[in-house]
């Protein structure tokens, strides 16, 4: 795995650029300087090359590769002969840095995410199960034994061992990891190209960890992810939240999920499509998100059973289900509101970005943390509004949390591995989103679940403006 070590770039790569750029411009220097530059950068670009290969290239680095080998040719020719007039030479020259430079503008922009190093005391295991519920229908297909399966992904608190290897980011394994990528960049519209750097990422978690020592047991966490969107779209939030003693349970939806990949082999894509029609689109969105609450209570039930030990699992005795909050981001984070209004064994609920579908809302008792985008003038009139009418429900304590330069995939890993696009993943760093997020939702589960003292409004309204209902 290699190291990012400037503008996502690992040495290798920074070697293979700056020799790119040498050979471009070293048929421009003073004759006693061309000869050495030219071979200085030929033996760099081919050690570099060398590295590159043995590691794995990354396609971002062919252009430069290719730019550098080019002007390599050039300027070698050029040294057997006159050179040529400037005028002929120079838009050579100036092609050749085009293409070097926009292998490394994309290197930049489509980096290998790299997760930030949890911050509790714990370190991180991570394990995935599946479970049916034979109480449920599936009712995306049509046929009548099929019930409702979900696959869950869990982080927890783990011991330490510096010699594991960390787990792959979007699937157990790198097969399944690309095959998400690849669904995912099906469901955006993206070229698959665009997700190979995430296909490839590891974690900072390790896979069927040991559960960590001491702690008693830790509150547990419900993750619903955005539509389209995989149970591993919030790995660093996950990821901080189990190094902080809680158990993070994420879900897969089949069928709404991009693809979920069951134990049995099959692959199932998402059957969800716009039609066009708003009124439309609202219905179904609220059917999807019935099915995914209805999911998220599901997964607590399940939960409890592999608690008292009625499922083998790793953490058997070690799962507070009395203190639980249903989480989720986008229609996830509807389908958590509605889950707990439905089943109040859900202590608490944030709902992150999440435009509430509940065709009947009504009260319920748990304290809710909304964080939401920075919604500008006139963009989504009805999002903000509807939100504090559901929030006012609530018969406890809530608080919307908007954060300033954020849009909707802020609180995703999106900004760690998209394009720095402010209309796509906001004009914070790429590690300030996932950061807030982690702080801004710790601070809430530590008042709601734990009931840890302090000025919980004091503490949110750092991360941004603080509406408190």
């Amino acid at each position: 795995m290699t190291v990012t070590v400037l503008f996502g770039l690992s040495l290798a790569e920074l070697v293979a650029l700056a020799a790119a750029v040498v050979l471009v411009l070293a048929r421009w220097l003073p004759p006693g300087a061309r000869r050495p530059s030219t071979w200085a950068g030929a033996a760099a670009l081919a050690v570099s090359a060398i590295v590159l290969a043995v590691l794995g290239i990354r396609w971002q680095l062919i252009p430069v590769l290719a730019g550098g080998a080019i002007a390599l040719t050039s300027g070698a020719l050029s040294l057997r002969r006159r050179r040529a007039r400037w005028w002929l030479a120079l838009p050579g020259s100036a092609a050749c840095l085009a293409l070097v430079l926009a292998g490394a503008a994309a290197a930049w922009a489509l980096p290998r995410p790299v997760f930030p190093e949890p911050s509790g005391a714990y370190a991180v295991g991570t394990t995935v199960v599946q479970w049916t519920d034979p109480g449920r229908a599936e009712t995306a297909t049509s046929r009548t034994d099929d019930r409702r399966t979900v696959v869950v992904q869990l982080w927890y608190p783990a011991r330490r061992d510096p010699a594991a290897r960390p787990a792959w980011y979007l699937g157990r394994t790198a097969e399944e990891a690309r095959l998400v990528a690849r669904g995912e960049a099906d469901y955006l519209g993206l070229p698959r190209f665009v997700l190979d750097e995430a296909a490839r990422a590891h974690t900072r978690s390790v896979p069927d960890a040991p559960v960590a020592a001491g702690g008693g047991r830790f509150p547990v966490v419900l993750f619903s992810p955005g539509l389209g969107g995989v149970r591993t779209q919030s790995t660093a939030w996950a990821q901080e939240l189990a190094g902080r003693g809680y158990v993070v349970a994420a879900l897969d939806h089949p069928y709404d999920s991009a693809v979920v990949t069951l134990t049995d082999g099959r692959t199932i894509r998402t059957r969800v499509a716009s039609t066009g029609d708003q009124a439309e689109d609202d219905r179904r969105a609220a059917g999807w998100t019935a099915v995914r609450a209805a999911d998220l209570s599901f997964v607590l039930t399940q939960l409890g059973r592999l608690d008292r030990g009625e499922i083998p699992g790793l953490l058997t005795g070690r799962l507070d289900i009395r203190r639980a909050a249903a989480t989720g981001h986008s229609l996830g984070g509807a389908a958590a509101l509605q889950a707990a209004r439905q089943d109040p064994r859900f202590a608490a609920v944030i709902d992150i970005d999440g435009f509430p579908r509940d065709p009947a809302p009504r009260p319920f008792d748990q304290p809710v943390l909304a964080l939401t985008h920075d919604v500008k003038p006139g963009e989504e009139p009805d999002y903000l509004s509807r939100l504090t009418r559901v929030l006012q429900l609530s018969t406890a304590t809530s608080y919307r949390l908007t954060v300033p330069g954020s849009a909707h995939l802020t609180f995703t890993d999106a900004p760690l591995f998209l394009p720095p696009l402010p209309t796509l993943v906001g004009s914070l760093s790429r590690t300030a989103g996932p950061r807030i997020t982690a702080a801004a939702t710790v601070a809430f589960l530590d008042t709601a679940l734990r009931g840890e003292p302090g000025d919980l409004a004091a503490a949110l309204s750092r991360y941004g403006h603080l509406t408190v209902l």
